[in-house]
């Protein structure tokens, strides 16, 4: 039995304060999901003013949803796509030359769920170089997709990938190695 009144934060777990948190969800909603498809520029610029770091030639979709902007990194000439969530509790590390493709999640929080006070937890999720991630793939928590790892549509990932692995399924699972 959960005792969800004795639930707390731990203490600088956004990693910011209140108002700078409100302050980036105002502008996710009104600047940066408003833009122009073509606007990848300008998307980037706004996540850098909250902290993220972005490299070159990014592009970043209007629909995507970013919790707290402080917390990611991106590298240079990735894509993410339409409606991804980088649900960054924890950091997310994104490599060069990765392509996150649309309605995929990266979640990098939980909750202990033995625990009646239902603790909130965060790990990292680390996705290498050259990488891609097809449509509506799960990364859970404390997760690394080590270099020109594939995964296939609609696959949940729980535990980390090696280099060159192509991995689908629920849970995702080895198929072959990426030639």
């Amino acid at each position: 039995m959960y005792k969800l009144d004795e639930f707390k934060l731990p203490p600088g777990f956004r990693g910011r304060n209140a108002l700078c948190v409100q302050l980036w969800w105002f502008i996710e909603t009104a600047f940066f999901a408003c833009s122009p498809q073509f606007m990848y520029k300008w998307r980037c610029w706004l996540l850098r003013l909250f902290g993220a770091k972005i490299g070159r030639n990014v592009i970043i979709r209007p629909t995507v949803r970013i919790t707290y902007p402080w917390k990611l990194t991106i590298g240079d000439n990735s894509w993410i796509g339409d409606n991804v969530v980088l649900y960054t509790l924890g950091e997310i590390h994104i490599g060069n030359n990765t392509v996150i493709s649309q309605r995929s999640y990266l979640c990098t929080g939980s909750h202990e769920y033995e625990k009646p006070t239902f603790d909130i937890f965060y790990k990292p999720i680390v996705i290498g170089n050259s990488c891609w991630l097809a449509t509506d793939v799960f990364v859970g928590p404390g997760v690394t997709i080590d270099d020109e790892a594939i995964v296939g549509a609609r696959s949940s990932v729980f535990k980390s990938i090696k280099s060159k692995m192509v991995c689908r399924g629920n849970p995702a699972m080895p198929v072959r190695e990426r030639d």
